[in-house]
């Protein structure tokens, strides 16, 4: 599985947008067969800031989301709202998905 935190920083004529401006793209890939998770969360810290958590199941799928249109057609209709390039956290694991978590018991 791979895991991709991106940091995404928009001009603030945008901020409020970015649900919109995403839609399609997030539908998209989130109807990939592949795909285990793709998330928006907006900081609290600093509003022109969102951070997309996209999980696959595997570094091929990674590779499909990234060569699929929904893909090219997003960041062509997104590239004008960023105030700076995206900043990406990943990493792959062996795992296959979400995982108990162990410090919590069940009830």
């Amino acid at each position: 599985m791979i895991v991709s935190i991106v940091r995404h920083p928009l001009r603030a004529k945008y901020a409020d947008n970015l649900p919109e401006l995403s839609a399609a793209f997030t539908a998209a890939t989130r109807a990939e067969p592949a795909n285990l998770c793709f998330d928006w969360f907006r900081s609290v810290e600093d509003p022109n800031v969102y951070l997309l958590v996209e999980m696959f199941a595997d570094r091929a799928a990674g590779d499909a989301h990234l060569a699929s249109e929904h893909f090219a057609a997003a960041m062509g209709q997104m590239g004008h709202a960023y105030a700076g390039m995206p900043e990406v956290l990943y990493f792959e694991t062996d795992g296959e998905g979400w995982s108990p978590m162990a410090e919590v018991e069940g009830g």
